[in-house]
């Protein structure tokens, strides 16, 4: 009897350690509403194909400029990049469209719009959504980690939904509404790889 006794409580720790391994990927969200806590389980997307994505404008429009006042060239790989008005553009047929630099992208002086985010030790500048560290006397664009928090989104993200989740897009980051000491904020929970 003993021995049988032994055995259900031994099975039943293990059955414990299992469920709590298999939800510990798992993020808890609580909101509070009128004195009731409600506890939403969802998981996080991280990486995320390109093709899980659906945005809710099927296809963005793209504006196009004509000239672009007191631009700087930034050539980046072989290609002409023109900064002004704290932004990027590319140019094509004769006309310039904004853009978001590619991750590797390198200027020597940050734009003036920038704000601090710091995530697990790193520091990064946030530039209308790209994300820049600091590489010797230049500054690299980057991915985020997950988890990095900013207070504000650029104006042309777009609202987009990954397994019935909906989030926000800006330059294949995806970010989450959140609070944080009752402010709004934007949370990285993931990075759409192109396919």
């Amino acid at each position: 009897m003993k021995t049988n006794s032994k055995t259900y409580f031994v099975l039943s720790v293990l059955l414990i350690g299992f469920i709590y391994v298999g939800t510990a990927q798992t993020r808890y969200r609580t909101t509070t509403t009128s004195n009731k806590t409600k506890t939403v389980t969802r998981s996080t997307p991280n990486r995320v194909s390109s093709k899980r994505v659906v945005y809710k404008t099927p296809v963005k429009k793209v504006v196009s400029v004509r000239t672009v006042p007191n631009k700087k060239v930034v050539k980046y790989q072989g290609q002409n990049y023109y900064y002004s008005n704290n932004k990027f553009y590319t140019s094509s047929r004769g006309r310039y469209i904004v853009i978001a630099p590619k991750i590797g992208f390198r200027i020597n002086t940050l734009p003036t719009n920038y704000s601090r985010a710091y995530f697990n030790n790193v520091s990064y500048y946030n530039v209308s959504g790209t994300f820049y560290s600091q590489i010797g006397t230049e500054y690299e664009v980057v991915e985020p980690e997950i988890g990095t928090i900013v207070y504000e989104l650029p104006d042309d993200y777009e609202k987009v939904t990954v397994d019935g989740q909906t989030y926000y897009e800006y330059a294949n980051i995806l970010y989450e509404k959140v609070q944080i000491n009752g402010t709004r904020a934007y949370e990285v929970v993931g990075i759409i790889d192109m396919e």
